[in-house]
């Protein structure tokens, strides 16, 4: 059976369409790929919504989720037309939507992501899965992460403990201790590539440091690195989830309000370190038996990311997803395509003890052309 699977994360820099096959509920290939890049008007808009709490009106509202339904329909007819093959022969599409709002810190709890998926369905000709977050807010889970039920199906080892690491504008792990996915733990750490991203726009003009190379520049403040680590969120237990809207540069700068005052290097490399440090200390304490990190998302391709985290994890092979079965690059839009074919097949796509949702739900919507 072939899906397609559509992902814009956090970083908001495009969407990432996939056609994947499963056999017998299995993920058996990635058949085609394609990225589709947001236009710069759309992405600053959506930018411009995750990163504040300013008022948007109704109609502005409704025609930017008609402006992202219809780019994260190019992009699965763009897949199509890559790969030559007819729409007829798709079960479905498993779209994330935007994120554009994401918050567990008070109840309720909230989440909003954009793109119509009516509106999807209609374009393609195909059905579409979406909306797939609610369901486990509803049960009490925070609808986030969802990927970490794709890693286990993916990674899991009976003989080696592990973790994927998803590092997107948001960095979070799936605890892999075995084959068990009872025992399968994940949530967000904190920032991934968010902030570093943010900064680069605003001193280069870049939206994203290439291969690592400015922060490899700089040197880590210790005082910023502390001021940083001591917001609550780091030391919160689990299930937690967070996004853009909390972790931006405006929150850097509530905490170290000197931040003018370095080298633009300095901060990119003290921004970078808060990411690692970060994810290690969580992989300590909540995975401590790890041996081997699967890096998956934008961040597989920083090196100095990379490099920083093998420092931090002495004792664990740090390295991107791409030899244990895929490419680091498409693992959560092929993720979605698996979450579809779960909903179709009326099986659960949670994980409780990922989430804190009191039951496992087949998840999302299924919407018809």
């Amino acid at each position: 059976m072939l899906f397609i699977g559509l992902m814009s994360g956090t970083s908001m820099d495009g969407i990432d369409a996939v056609l994947a096959e499963f056999e017998d509920g299995r993920f058996k290939a990635l058949l085609a790929s394609h990225h589709l890049e947001y236009p710069e008007a759309l992405r600053a808009r959506l930018l411009r919504l995750a990163r504040s709490d300013a008022a948007l009106s109704l109609r502005e509202l409704a025609t930017l989720e008609a402006a992202v339904a219809d780019r994260f329909a190019d992009a699965a007819l763009g897949l199509l037309a890559a790969a030559g093959v007819d729409a007829r022969q798709v079960s479905a599409i498993g779209s994330h939507g935007q994120t554009v709002f994401h918050d567990t810190a008070v109840q309720p709890w909230a989440t909003q992501q954009l793109g119509n998926p009516s509106r999807i369905a209609a374009r393609c000709g195909i059905t579409t899965i979406a909306d797939l977050r609610r369901k486990d807010i509803a049960l009490g889970g925070q609808g986030a992460p969802l990927v970490p039920a794709f890693h286990h199906a993916l990674f899991a080892n009976a003989d080696e403990p592990r973790c994927a690491l998803n590092l997107g504008g948001i960095a979070n792990i799936t605890a892999l201790p075995g084959a068990d996915p009872a025992q399968v733990r994940g949530f967000d750490t904190g920032p991934g590539n968010g902030l570093m991203d943010e900064w680069c726009e605003q001193t280069l003009g870049q939206n994203y440091d290439a291969g690592g190379a400015f922060a490899a520049g700089g040197r880590c403040h210790p005082g910023m690195l502390q001021a940083l680590l001591a917001d609550p969120y780091f030391a919160q237990p689990p299930p937690k989830s967070t996004g853009r809207g909390y972790f931006q540069l405006a929150w850097v700068r509530q905490r170290f309000p000197t931040l003018h005052t370095l080298a633009p290097a300095d901060v990119q490399a003290t921004l970078a370190e808060l990411t690692v440090q970060s994810i290690a200390a969580d992989i300590g304490r909540y995975a401590s038996g790890t041996q081997r990190v699967l890096v998956c998302g934008g961040g597989a391709r920083n090196d100095h990311l990379l490099g920083r985290l093998r420092a931090a994890l002495p004792g664990c092979a740090v390295q991107p997803s791409d030899d244990y079965g895929l490419n680091a690059n498409w693992i959560e839009a092929v993720a979605f395509a698996w979450l579809a074919m779960r909903t179709l097949a009326g099986l659960p796509g949670n994980l409780p003890g990922v989430t804190g949702a009191s039951r496992e739900a087949v998840l999302g919507g299924i919407y018809t052309p």
